[in-house]
């Protein structure tokens, strides 16, 4: 039995969530993502407008004038949520921890599949593949994954995209909408995302706090990486310390950008003191523009 504080904060993020479903996203998804293609529906009598090409010329025949074939979007997708679980995630300084913002994108993104009737797996990662949760249909399973994020307690504290990427693929034998959740303090993903790409629909989702670029100036403090435990002094009150911090973030963000651009992964970035509804409203537009 589950906590009533877990429970209160699942439904608030299901509230919160499936009205910007509603509202905003719900359409947008639809027309953003389509399905595997068209398949075959019916044959039916010539109308005058109707495409030339689409005559179904074997019953035209038989039936002594033209008949067309009709055919519908075969619709149904299957979205896959991989997200990062590592020790990094387990962060954050303003308004909520970068697994809790990462928890409620997934919402946004899992409510608006099911909408479309399509289906919603998980795979939650760190240094090896923590959790999968097969693709299903369902608002109950939804809520399932929006659990799993939160709650869900993971072994390892570092980072292996590559590792998540294999393992999806492994399990999704058809082609499917990935969206890739992480801060990407990580290496050597290049490879594994151009494989993934080349086969899937794979969006990446970077999430970042603002203490991650910017130091303040607190004076003297003991900082430790979250995925590897090391631990080291820093004098915050001198600007070089500061700027070295920034320089080295912004570089990093440069990395991970020319990265997913040429790998030719969309994104979309987020921030864990911003509203995460803009960026993502500006994704599905761009998209939908595009397609």
């Amino acid at each position: 039995m589950l906590p009533r504080d877990v429970i209160q904060k699942i439904r608030q993020i299901q509230i919160t969530t499936s009205r910007a479903v509603n509202d905003v996203l719900g359409g947008q998804y639809h027309s953003v993502f389509k399905g595997r293609g068209m398949e075959f529906n019916e044959v039916r009598e010539y109308q005058p407008g109707d495409e030339i090409r689409t005559i179904d010329w074997n019953v035209t025949a038989r039936m002594g004038h033209p008949f067309i074939k009709k055919f519908v979007e075969e619709r149904e997708l299957t979205v896959m949520l991989l997200v990062d679980v590592s020790g990094s995630e387990q962060f954050g300084s303003v308004r909520q921890l970068k697994n809790e913002l990462a928890a409620e994108v997934a919402a946004v993104l899992a409510f608006s599949a099911i909408k479309n009737s399509d289906k919603v797996g998980l795979v939650m990662f760190s240094d090896h593949v923590e959790l999968f949760v097969p693709p299903k249909k369902g608002q109950t399973h939804v809520l399932r994954v929006i659990r799993e994020i939160l709650y869900f307690k993971p072994s390892g504290r570092r980072t292996d995209i590559p590792a998540a990427l294999r393992f999806m693929q492994k399990v999704t034998p058809r082609k499917t909408v990935t969206f890739l959740l992480s801060d990407f303090i990580a290496d050597n993903y290049r490879k594994a995302l151009q494989v993934a790409g080349q086969r899937h629909d794979l969006v990446a989702i970077t999430i970042t706090d603002p203490r991650e670029t910017e130091m303040p100036p607190v004076g003297i403090l003991e900082l430790e990486d979250p995925e590897t435990g090391d631990r080291v002094l820093a004098d915050t009150s001198h600007k070089a310390t500061r700027q070295a911090y920034w320089e080295l973030a912004v570089r990093r963000h440069r990395e991970r950008t020319q990265t997913l651009r040429q790998c030719g992964v969309d994104t979309v970035e987020l921030r864990t003191n911003e509203a995460y509804l803009k960026p993502l409203i500006k994704f599905f537009r761009m998209r939908e523009a595009r397609h």
